[in-house]
């Protein structure tokens, strides 16, 4: 099994347009799904005139007799759909058949930039070999994973571009901050 994505492919399906189509403006949301119910859940909403998007990696799967090229989705357990955010289409997306809540507080939904979906969208069409990553966000407190540093814990700072730890000793309230470009990161 490799942790590295080696191949993409998408599988979007079209909206059906419509006079109330034009009325209000659709948003991309994320889908929790049930386990391996991705492909399900994208083949109903298309069915139902949803537009969706699943963004698929390839991979060679070793097994104990055999190796084999299987498709599945880069996010494991999410779709996504692109709808008016009206309690009438996401009822009509929460009824398809493996579909369990929309991502966001209280399973309402949060609305995902278009331009984060293309930008995913163009890493797919672009075939490139990328490995998937920890979401970190700058003030978020992380260890690096390897190196010289291995183990060390701070907060991850950006100042002109560059990325530092910033190190604290709260009983003298003093930080010390070091350049961490290159170093692999994980959230704590």
């Amino acid at each position: 099994m490799s942790s590295c994505i080696q191949d993409w492919n998408s599988v979007e399906a079209p909206v059906l347009a419509g006079p109330a189509a034009n009325a209000a403006v659709e948003s991309w949301f994320a889908v929790h799904t049930r386990a391996r119910h991705e492909k399900v859940v994208v083949e109903e909403a298309r069915e139902s005139g949803i537009t969706t998007f699943l963004p698929l990696v390839r991979q060679v799967r070793q097994w104990s007799d055999r190796r084999k090229v299987v498709e599945s989705p880069l996010f494991g357990c999410y779709v996504f759909v692109k709808i008016i955010p009206c309690p009438r289409q996401k009822v009509q997306v929460l009824r398809i058949n493996g579909a369990l809540r929309f991502v966001g507080a209280h399973g309402v939904g949060i609305p995902i930039p278009e331009e984060q979906i293309n930008a995913v969208r163009i890493l797919v069409e672009e075939q490139l070999p990328l490995c998937s990553h920890p979401f970190l966000k700058i003030g978020q407190r992380v260890r690096i994973r390897s190196g010289a540093l291995s183990g060390v814990e701070g907060i991850l700072h950006s100042r002109n571009g560059e990325r530092t730890l910033v190190i604290s000793v709260d009983a003298l309230q003093r930080s010390l901050s070091v350049r961490i470009q290159g170093y692999d990161l994980e959230p704590v």
